[in-house]
């Protein structure tokens, strides 16, 4: 009985230790477990745990050395059920519950040696720039056109600058002579020194004005574009030429129409310009007054050409061919004709101008900007000379009575085109006038004039839609 006591209390005292033990690898379980998942891992916590087991084993084995060869059989026993029980923990270490920790896969394969190594993708570099030009050829065209229409602007604008001011240092003079005043920029102040204005890189502009039968005289240098590349390359397949126009606005003269220009201009000015196009849209030649072939006269009145190509006019015709472009002169200019559509909506005619326009081209090809500006003095010259010729000249009686009824026909023809849009014109102010008058009659606190009003308008709206019918009055015999 003595036996049995001690081998149960043996046994007693190691289910203890073993349950101790199996309760310490839980708990180093759970910490292991728990520190992978924390945001602050203590890498040494699993040693302390191995050294606590340690110590727990070592004492345990110096208490087993003591107890001697009696309880062999129950050690046994107990090794048995601790290895029993290691499955059990070795279960619970391997199992996780899926839903606690979001984020982690199960199934996620291990990387070990036996597995693949990912191969890495080695971007191509392009070779180095001093290596391979040629993959620039795009760039350095662009830097070199970029290079040559900066050039090209630098030398065009400096070149149509010179050319303004040789012409303006040649005409001076004459342009001084005629004028009071010359380069007038509309300011108060007026400068003795103004000259040219600059609108842009290729025109240039001079008013002129305090002369006796005109109101001033403009002067417009249209030149060649020669700071744009683009349009340097477009004037090589369509050769244009520098040109001066020269408007005269007059205070005396009388009523005609008349123009002298190169055939091409003059076709142009036939079908664009509304004074031509209405009083002398015929073209003629002036071969028979002796003039060059390659102008065309549109004149309204036969005597009118007579008198102002004379023999001076004729001269200077035949030696200026190539320069002398249009001579325009009119006492109902009104510009370029207007489209269909802005025409029917008009309701009056445009204010007529009395204008003498002289268009010139500047002989700039082969010589510098002093000779071109010195070839062209005498077409100024030419302009002042018409300018005395226009303001003397008279028509006669039946010369006079023909260009009035013609400017009658003009203007029954336009107010015949205009009809419609006059019309709606007028009824749109007598609707407006009506809905003034209701907003005046309803506006005061009297029932009876308003009723008074309303019964007149209904009156007019059944006189409108009634049919119309003629009164014939009968004398009695």
């Amino acid at each position: 009985m003595r036996v049995y006591s001690v081998g149960s209390r043996l046994c007693k005292t190691y289910n203890e230790r073993a349950t101790n033990r199996s309760w310490s690898h839980l708990q180093n379980f759970l910490v292991t477990y728990s520190s992978r998942n924390a945001t602050a891992v203590d890498e040494f916590a699993e040693f302390e745990d191995f050294e606590e087991e340690f110590e727990t084993g070592a004492a345990a084995a110096a208490s087993e050395e003591d107890d001697g060869d009696s309880i062999e059989d129950v050690e046994v026993e107990v090794e048995d059920e601790e290895e029993d029980e290691e499955p059990a923990l070795e279960d619970l270490e391997l199992g996780h519950d899926e839903e606690e920790f979001e984020g982690w896969d199960a199934k996620e394969p291990v990387v070990g040696n036996n597995k693949e190594v990912p191969r890495l993708t080695i971007t191509k570099v392009p070779m180095h720039l001093r290596t391979n030009w040629d993959s620039y050829f795009l760039e350095m065209l662009m830097l070199a056109g970029l290079a040559v229409y900066f050039l090209n602007f630098v030398v065009g604008r400096s070149k149509n600058q010179r050319l303004a001011n040789a012409w303006f240092s040649a005409h001076k003079t004459l342009l001084e002579e005629n004028f009071s005043l010359v380069g007038d920029d509309g300011s108060k102040d007026v400068d003795p020194n103004a000259g040219l204005i600059k609108e842009s890189e290729n025109v240039f502009t001079l008013w002129c004005s305090g002369r006796s039968c005109c109101e001033g005289m403009l002067v417009e240098l249209k030149l060649l574009k020669r700071q744009d590349l683009v349009a340097v390359i477009s004037q090589i397949v369509r050769p244009v030429t520098d040109q001066i126009q020269i408007r005269v606005n007059l205070t005396e003269m009388d009523s005609f129409v008349f123009c002298v220009a190169a055939k091409k201009t003059a076709q142009r000015l036939v079908k664009d310009m509304a004074d031509i196009s209405v009083f002398c849209p015929e073209r003629r030649s002036l071969e028979k007054m002796g003039v060059s072939q390659v102008f065309s006269l549109m004149n309204e009145i036969g005597e009118v050409s007579a008198a102002l190509i004379d023999r001076r006019m004729i001269d200077a015709l035949n030696k200026y061919s190539d320069l002398i472009d249009c001579i325009h002169v009119s006492d109902q200019f009104t510009g370029q004709k207007q489209p269909q559509e802005e025409t029917g909506t008009a309701t009056k005619l445009p204010e007529p101008a009395k204008v003498l326009i002289c268009t010139f081209n500047l002989p700039t090809k082969q010589r510098t900007p002093q000779e071109a500006a010195d070839a062209a003095r005498p077409l100024m010259q030419l302009v002042f000379y018409l300018l005395e010729r226009v303001k003397r000249f008279r028509l006669g009686k039946e010369a006079k009575a023909k260009a009035i009824n013609n400017r009658q026909k003009a203007q029954e023809a336009f107010l015949k085109s205009t009809h419609a849009a006059r019309a709606e014109a007028a009824a749109a102010r007598r609707e407006e006038k009506r809905r003034q008058e209701k907003e005046r009659i309803m506006a005061e606190d009297d029932p009876e004039k308003q009723r008074r009003w309303e019964e007149k308008e209904n009156k007019r709206q059944m006189k409108k839609k009634g049919p119309r019918m003629k009164q014939l009055k009968v004398k009695a015999i």
